[in-house]
């Protein structure tokens, strides 16, 4: 592709934010104009009777209303396998999991990584990472994600963009995955770094709003549509603090809603002084968010601070409480997982755990409860939620699976 992508769209529209939310976490460069109702041309382009969203191509080719796998495919992304076995299958392509197809790949294995979404996970949203080792100056998490893909592509690493697996079985030395598109592969050991999913609020209305008022994660793709607004943020933790300085350069205002009565204990030192140092930016207290109003798009919210209730304007509200782990694949494993659904690995599979472990040597560290099958990042039961975490995580798990591979 030699120019950027052109998004023809209307205002507050679910279906154009999901294209340029995963266009953003992509790192593909686009252009979005947002039209009215009943507009049939704009940017020199005719969508008389098409369906928007319309996205155009650098080839003058164009999709009416795609999916962000339609997108992908066009673009040459989406792939079936190029082999049917391996030596290490990766399950997603956040920090945990790009970082294990770098060094596995670089180490001489063979590796396919399987990613339903865009590459970057959770992490892939954030607008700056700060505390990250070797960037000073911050990176954006879809930045460091781009160059992970890249480093893993150069070493060999196969990567199998929006692919959805529909089985997968989990044995000693014989793990297998069957794939939407009917593709069945193979591979002696895995790595599940599926990572964790943007919590809810539980709220009437809510599903509904999605990507029309209601966002979760840090906004950078919604920023620029925040100009001149006030909008608001849920949660008290890093990426709330992430959000709320990347939208206070866009929106008039940006109030924090806080559950807790204070910050100090779940952000960041330097975030804390980051947002105490904005002009445009509030942060409320003993707050939360009790009520979302709109029928098709957001248009205000009811908050509740300290028992009082208040129903102000706002065309976005942010959600960033904290993340639910992706492990319904575990269901139809042996995989353990914790109360919460956290995958259950090394020294934390206690004596219930066990009982099914045929081995008579221990777990290893990031190990499950199956043999072979290792555990990295946020998805893994008291892991560190930090990019840098995960990204150790990743490495450790291939040391860990060579290990476990020259015992065959």
């Amino acid at each position: 592709m030699t120019g950027p992508l052109r998004l023809i769209e209307t205002l507050d529209g679910r279906d154009g934010f999901a294209l340029r939310d995963y266009l953003t976490r992509s790192e593909v460069p686009f252009i979005s104009t947002v039209v009215g109702t009943g507009a049939t041309r704009a940017e020199g382009i005719d969508f008389t009777g098409r369906r928007l969203p319309v996205v155009v191509f650098a080839d003058g080719t164009s999709l009416e209303d795609p999916t962000p796998a339609q997108v992908a495919a066009h673009l040459g992304w989406v792939r079936p396998p190029a082999q049917s076995a391996y030596d290490l299958l990766i399950y997603g392509a956040g920090p945990a999991g790009l970082s294990a197809a770098v060094y596995g790949a670089s180490e001489g294995l063979n590796v396919a990584v399987f990613e339903r979404d865009a590459v970057g996970g959770q992490a892939g949203s954030s607008s700056l990472i700060e505390n990250y080792l070797g960037f000073p100056h911050g990176i954006s998490g879809s930045h460091l994600a781009d160059r992970a893909r890249q480093q893993a592509v150069a070493f060999g690493a196969e990567l199998i963009l929006m692919s959805q697996g529909i089985d997968r079985t989990f044995k000693d030395h014989d793990v297998r995955a069957v794939l939407a598109d009917g593709s069945e592969i193979r591979a002696s050991a895995a790595i599940c770094a599926t990572g964790v999913r943007w919590r809810r609020l539980g709220l009437p209305r809510e599903e509904r709003l999605e990507g029309s008022g209601v966002y979760y994660g840090a906004g950078t793709s919604e920023a620029s549509a925040c100009v001149g607004r006030h909008v608001y943020i849920v949660g008290g933790a890093n990426s709330a603090g992430q959000a709320a300085m990347n939208l206070s350069a866009h929106a008039t205002h940006v109030t924090v809603l806080v559950r807790a009565d204070s910050l100090s204990s779940t952000m960041s030192a330097y975030l804390l002084n980051r947002l105490a140092a904005q002009p445009n930016l509030t942060v409320m207290l003993n707050s939360r968010v009790i009520a979302l109003h709109g029928d098709d798009v957001l248009d205000s919210i009811t908050v509740d601070q300290s028992g009082v209730e208040t129903t102000v304007a706002t065309r976005h509200l942010f959600v960033c409480i904290g993340g639910a782990p992706n492990t319904d694949w575990a269901e139809t494993t042996n995989v353990s997982r914790d109360s919460r659904g956290f995958v259950v690995t090394g020294i934390d599979l206690m004596a219930d755990h066990l009982k099914t472990w045929p081995l008579a040597r221990a777990p290893y560290y990031l190990e499950t409860s199956v043999p072979g099958i290792f555990a990295a990042g946020d998805v893994r039961s008291n892991s560190v939620k930090r990019v840098a975490s995960a990204v150790g995580e990743g490495a450790m798990a291939v040391s860990l699976v060579h290990r476990y591979l020259a015992e065959a």
